[in-house]
């Protein structure tokens, strides 16, 4: 997890780690976020976040909240998802992230990345990399709370759950209860329900 970190450490230099959660939702935001840790840090259970447990998370997201030289985020909207595409979007928000960095260098999860600084793009990044594999969990973290927010104020779509990803249950939820502001409209099951509820 270490790896890339130490090859950019060793010339004293900092680097961002870039990862995003939301992708594949058809509810919501995507978060994007990008965390500086400091040179020569080392954390044995900072890790992708799909793989900790809710609580494991918020234990790691408060060790890194309190660590980090620097965290910031993208919290991307349903309209410019819709707008852009959802590769675009990810893709523009880690751009914006890297350029106002005060890292020279970035390791971003998957993506091709068009900057004037040193990127570098890993597949699989956030169980390869601990920079980006805390920025996954601060990007969950925030996310899931931004989900479970909107369940309090509509419960009926069990937001809290699938935290807006397209299960069976939110499916059957939007065909029964139409969908409402924060759903991504370019998504096809919602297609489905608009054009199911005649929804322009």
């Amino acid at each position: 997890m270490l790896s890339y970190e130490q090859e950019i450490w060793k010339d004293k230099q900092l680097v961002c780690g870039i990862d995003e959660v939301g992708r594949g939702c058809m509810a919501g935001p995507l978060v994007v976020c990008s965390v500086i840790l400091p040179i020569g840090y080392s954390n044995e259970l900072i890790n992708d976040s799909k793989s900790l447990s809710a609580k494991k998370r918020l234990v790691m997201y408060e060790s890194i909240l309190s660590d980090a030289i620097a965290i910031d985020l993208e919290v991307v909207n349903e309209v410019t998802i819709d707008d852009y595409n959802i590769y675009q979007a990810t893709k523009l928000a880690m751009e914006a992230l890297i350029a106002r960095s005060q890292a020279n260098y970035a390791l971003v999860d998957a993506m091709p990345i068009n900057s004037n600084k040193a990127v570098q793009s890993i597949i699989k990044g956030d169980l390869k990399s601990i920079s980006i594999a805390a920025a996954s969990i601060v990007a969950k973290v925030v996310r899931d709370e931004i989900m479970e927010h909107l369940d309090q104020a509509y419960p009926e779509y069990g937001l809290k759950n699938h935290k807006g990803y397209a299960t069976k249950a939110h499916k059957e939820a939007i065909n029964k209860y139409s969908i409402t502001n924060f759903y991504r409209r370019s998504y096809k099951p919602v297609m489905e329900v608009m054009e199911k509820f005649n929804i322009k």
